[in-house]
């Protein structure tokens, strides 16, 4: 089923201000190096929940930052409710995935620079996780 033109809205919305979000406060947290992105927003037809797929780089950080984005998921969503109040009646619940596209290209990258290549060995590279 296609999303509706309110729905890629709101997913625009919700999108834009969670990397302010998300991006201030890695900065603020001490982790200046660190890019938080939000690479896609997915909102239901409800608009009660939103799926947010969040990219990390580097990656060697990713799991413990995206588990500490879910452990401060209320505090995030409340911010992004003084943000958008004017827009929004309801902010859907979130959901944060990781999104693991860049370091799925860069390995894809790397076995094409190296003597292997994963087009006539597809076990070189992993089977990506449909989410």
């Amino acid at each position: 089923m296609e999303e509706t033109q309110r729905q890629k809205r709101i997913a625009g919305i919700i999108q834009r201000d969670l990397a302010e979000i998300l991006q201030r406060a890695a900065t603020d947290g001490g982790l200046k190096g660190t890019l938080i992105s939000i690479s896609k927003v997915y909102v239901t037809v409800d608009l009660l929940l939103a799926k947010v797929y969040v990219s990390i780089f580097p990656n060697k950080e990713a799991n413990s930052l995206l588990e500490g984005i879910k452990a401060s998921q209320v505090g995030i969503r409340y911010e992004l409710a003084q943000r958008t109040k004017n827009q929004l009646r309801r902010v859907p619940e979130l959901n944060f995935y990781l999104d693991d596209s860049l370091e799925y290209i860069d390995k894809i990258e790397k076995s094409l620079k190296g003597d292997e290549n994963p087009i006539e060995n597809r076990d070189l590279l992993d089977k990506r996780k449909k989410s």
